[in-house]
This record gives C-alpha cells, sequence and structure tokens, in this order.
C-alpha cells in the first residue's frame, strides 16, 4: 500500500482519530475523505487535521459511513480506501457490497479492511465482485487487501 500513497486520493472509512487518512497526506496522497459516525471522533479528526496543517486536502464527513457513501456517490473518486469497522458486526461486509457497485472506485483502487484474524471473507468473489489480493496478518488482526480487478490474487 505504502507505494500506491503518493499522489492518490484517500477514503478513511470508521476513522476514529483520522490517523490513517493523516498518514497517507503525509506520504504524499493528494487528498484524504475521512468518514466516523461519531461526533467526538469528527471532532478529533477536524482537530487533526488543523495541527497538521491538511485542511485544504481533506473533508470530513460526520455520519454512518453508508449515508456517507451514498452522499459522496458521483462527487469522489478514490484510489485507496482503508476501513476498520468494528470487529465482530460484519459492518465490512454492507460497505464492500456497496463500494463493489458505485462510482467511488478508480479502476485500480485498492481497498484495505481492517479486520480481527478470523474474519470470514469467502463472500468476495461469489457474492461481491472485489477480490482479495493478498491479506497481511499480525498478532491480534488482519489487514485484507481487496481489489475489483482479479489480478494478484492470493
Amino acid at each position: 500500500m505504502q507505494d500506491e500513497v503518493p499522489g492518490s486520493d484517500f477514503l478513511d472509512l470508521f476513522a476514529g482519530s483520522g490517523q490513517i487518512g493523516l498518514e497517507a497526506l503525509s506520504r504524499g496522497a493528494n487528498s484524504a475523505v475521512f468518514v466516523d459516525h461519531e461526533k467526538k471522533a469528527a471532532s478529533c479528526i477536524e482537530e487533526n487535521i488543523r495541527f497538521t496543517k491538511f485542511e485544504d486536502k481533506t473533508k470530513v464527513y460526520q455520519a454512518d459511513v453508508q449515508s456517507a457513501l451514498r452522499m459522496m456517490e458521483g462527487k469522489y473518486q478514490f484510489d485507496l480506501i482503508f476501513l476498520d469497522p468494528p470487529y465482530g458486526k460484519k459492518l465490512e461486509q454492507d460497505v464492500l457490497a456497496y463500494l463493489a457497485g458505485s462510482s467511488l472506485l478508480k479502476e485500480d483502487a485498492l481497498i484495505v479492511v481492517e479486520a480481527a484474524r478470523d474474519e470470514d471473507f469467502d463472500y468476495l468473489g461469489r457474492q461481491i465482485e472485489l477480490h482479495i489480493q493478498r491479506i497481511k496478518t499480525y498478532k491480534t488482526n488482519e489487514h485484507v487487501f481487496i481489489r475489483k480487478n482479479t489480478f494478484s490474487q492470493v
């Protein structure tokens, strides 16, 4: 993912403090859009944006992710999307289903999902036209790298 950040348009879903999107901007992303439904999280993101002086490259949506995605339709297209939903609630499946049929993904967009190590992504490629490119496993979680096209699958 690191090589794909410079020059990218980045979407940080379930953004929390906005750390991931801000890191992308510091590594050369053109823009970052942040989405979190919690008012406290959105305020924290806005404060961190001001602190890092990225106001001209960012947009914050305080809304549930599905609503925010619908609001962004036709206004944005992203190269990189990172989502870190609460574990065990299957929220990523609904988001991935939406993204697969939306205009928000650029042609070779990369989606990275942070998930519990035991999360099941078997529905990809069957029910949802997205495909796992690779999985990076850590001690307590994993990052699942997903693309719309089928090259470099796991």
